[in-house]
């Protein structure tokens, strides 16, 4: 009998489900996580989780993991020494970069723009010339090359970066330099940009190079290590990592690379949405996860997750797939503060974290923050214990709301109001970002709350939103790890291929798309997914001819040879629409074709609930009351214990149901109907 663990790992807690892959059983924990070494929470979370089910850790034959090791390495500024080569005359192709300034109009007054991943110092210029069609215009200077090596030594760099004008038309003298460098520098690991990103565009291919070596010694270390850990229960175990697109990569691609990494964490609960949203039979979905220290929000269409063809962590924007996720700085831990300039209440983004965390924690944490506003408001009640037995202190939360209510002359209810309401302002921002900004209705979808806080807000945000059902999923606070446990291994290779729609055949690109497909599924075999297994879908970055922008287009390659163009340039059309309102009657032009292979994805079935009675069917799941401040004034609220619960039954709020990972609350004037996976449906009493 053998076990698949889900781990994901977040700013504060670290989530495991442990799976049974004969009978389907599951069983989850949460354990506090350890910033300074993430494997230690996640063995930690592994004892915890197998202790819960009674099995020995060398029964699992699969870890599925999503880490945000990456995303830090960058957000802190602790990556590798990067060397950079590239050809001569584009040494400063870091610094030039794209002439952005974030912010409003006068945003360069203030934008402190950030150190180059590679420095200056540490880039060498390669004597080389190939042409935007792959011919060779200059040959590679090799001895010249050596000579310039030196200077690399000499700064002592930690992981090299090769990017070649049009490297990505023919990669020729990036793998001659890469054989220099290994004699030259022996033990560096080296990242071509012809191997990372193939695609035009200078400057994004270099700074998407760049971050791949930046990270990859510190992802490495951190999947090596843990890797070692897991194996030594079990030394079949096999380890996969979350990728920034919500599919799978080996341990061994996860260290080549990790750029592909950066938005593992939040890809793994739209993951986790999808796959709980498509049992209850719910295709359109508003993600809303939010965690300790951050809340991330999605789109889902037709069961899809929208991806994004760049990636961006802090002010670093590389070209990698990933999910659509906009993350705002509002989490459970983020701390209320009054500046004396202006007198106003605001709410994060700086976190008490995992370490101290809270006040209501008793671990020493002293400032006000979202969670200890909810515990002030009565929405985590003192029999609320976290990961199960952690203690909920109210009386320190008061303490720490205390100053806030005295700077702004209200009661400390009013103060814990405010901050919520406030907190709560920020992620509708956030979902409005996903959403309405990108064309779409909100009132078209259900909102999925998850993530250790998320179930607190949820029904708020549906309000806001005007997005109904709000869907509370069994075990939120672990619904990253579900996402992580249910994905399937995936890959792409991609291929930049600028033609005017008038210029080719649909029989050039199907070719091109055939050697693309066979690229991404010698990957997916490498990695052990039997071909039985795999599909592979189609893509294409299209504009109008003359247009910067570029939208992509998802699309079936037998339709394609079947029928013409049009199968890729009317959705193009539609897609403009949708975004800007019109479409042009300009000729469209290719500039990227892509093709994505996956595995099969994991069969774990929901667990069902037996129904309930006709006689108090909801009696069974009663805790008691609680005094709760809602709406401006106090309510007497039913506390409820969730795995008491059964299909059938409703909710009516204002209402608190209490879990192991997460605590719902379910406003007044709202019901939560309990359906037959055990999904609250929150929606507005009729």
């Amino acid at each position: 009998m053998s076990y698949r663990l889900g781990v994901d790992v977040g700013g504060t807690f670290t989530d495991l489900i442990l799976v049974n892959e004969t009978s389907g059983e599951i069983h989850t924990a949460k354990v506090p996580s350890t910033p300074d070494d993430s494997s230690v929470g996640v063995m930690n979370g592994v004892e915890r989780v197998c202790g819960n089910a009674g099995i020995d850790p060398s029964k699992i034959s699969q870890v599925m993991h999503g880490t945000t090791v990456a995303t830090n390495t960058i957000l802190t500024g602790t990556g590798a020494k990067v060397g950079l080569v590239t050809t001569r005359g584009y040494k400063q192709v870091l610094q030039i970069a794209r002439s952005y300034v974030p912010g409003g109009l006068g945003g360069w007054v203030i934008y402190n723009k950030s150190n180059p991943l590679a420095p200056l110092a540490c880039t060498i210029e390669a004597e080389e010339r190939i042409g935007a069609d792959g011919k060779v215009v200059r040959g590679l200077d090799a001895k010249a090359l050596e000579k310039a090596m030196d200077q690399l030594k000499e700064e002592n760099i930690e992981a090299l970066t090769v990017s070649l004008i049009n490297s990505y038309a023919n990669a020729k003298h990036e793998k001659a330099v890469e054989r220099v460098a290994r004699k030259a520098l022996p033990g560096v690991p080296i990242s071509l940009s012809s191997s990372v990103v193939p695609e035009m565009q200078e400057y994004e291919r270099t700074i998407t190079t760049v971050a791949n070596s930046y990270v990859r010694p510190k992802v490495a270390e951190y999947v090596k290590n843990l890797e070692k850990k897991l194996k030594q229960g079990n030394k079949k175990t096999q380890l996969n990592i979350l990728r920034s697109d919500g599919g799978m990569a080996s341990a061994k691609l996860a260290q080549q690379l990790p750029v592909n990494l950066l938005m593992s964490g939040p890809a793994g609960g739209v993951s986790g949405a999808v796959w709980v949203a498509r049992q209850a039979g719910f295709e359109n979905l508003l993600t809303f996860d939010m965690g300790g220290t951050s809340t991330d929000v999605a789109l889902v269409q037709e069961g899809k997750a929208q991806l994004r063809r760049e990636t961006t962590v802090g002010d670093v924007t590389v070209r990698a797939s990933s999910v659509d996720v906009r993350t705002v700085g509002a989490g459970g831990g983020s701390i209320a503060h009054v500046p004396e300039l202006t007198g106003a209440l605001r709410v994060g983004p700086e976190s008490a974290g995992a370490q101290p965390g809270p006040a209501a924690y008793n671990k020493g944490g002293e400032l006000p923050t979202v969670t200890d506003a909810n515990v002030v408001l009565g929405y985590l009640p003192s029999e609320v214990r976290l990961g199960g037995d952690m203690e909920i202190r109210r009386d320190m939360a008061e303490r720490a709301i205390r100053p806030i209510a005295k700077a702004l002359g209200i009661s400390v209810k009013r103060a814990a109001a405010g901050i919520v309401d406030i907190v709560n302002e920020n992620m509708y921002g956030a979902l409005r970002l996903v959403s309405v900004e990108q064309g779409y209705d909100p009132r078209d979808f259900a909102l999925i709350g998850f993530g250790g806080a998320g179930p607190l807000h949820a029904n708020a945000l549906g309000r806001l939103m005007n997005s109904w059902p709000v869907i509370i999923p069994p075990g939120p606070g672990v619904l990253c790890a579900y996402g992580d446990a249910t994905t399937r291994v995936r890959d792409e290779a991609s291929r930049t291929y600028i033609r005017r729609f008038g210029d080719t055949t649909t029989g050039d690109l199907a070719k091109i798309y055939d050697e693309l497909a066979a690229k991404a599924l010698k990957t997916l075999a490498q990695q052990g997914v039997p071909a039985k297994e795999t599909s592979v879908s189609c893509q294409a970055d299209i504009r109008y001819q003359g247009q910067g922008l570029q939208l992509t287009v998802d699309f079936d390659l037998k339709e394609l040879k079947k029928g013409d163009l049009s199968i890729i340039g009317d959705p193009f059309d539609e897609m403009h629409k949708q975004l800007f309102t019109f479409a042009l009657d300009s000729d469209k032009e290719i500039v990227n074709l892509r093709a994505v292979a996956q595995g099969k994805s994991a069969e774990i079935e929901a667990r069902k609930l037996p129904k309930s009675g006709s006689r108090n069917p909801v009696k069974a799941a009663k805790l008691g009351t609680t005094t709760v401040f809602m709406d401006g004034k106090d309510l007497e609220a039913t506390l409820y214990k969730r795995e008491q619960l059964k299909a059938g039954n409703k909710i009516e709020g204002p209402a608190v149901v209490l879990e192991m990972d997460s605590t719902t609350v379910i406003l007044a004037g709202h019901t939560g109907n309990v359906d037959e996976f055990g999904n609250i449906l929150i929606a507005p009493t009729v």
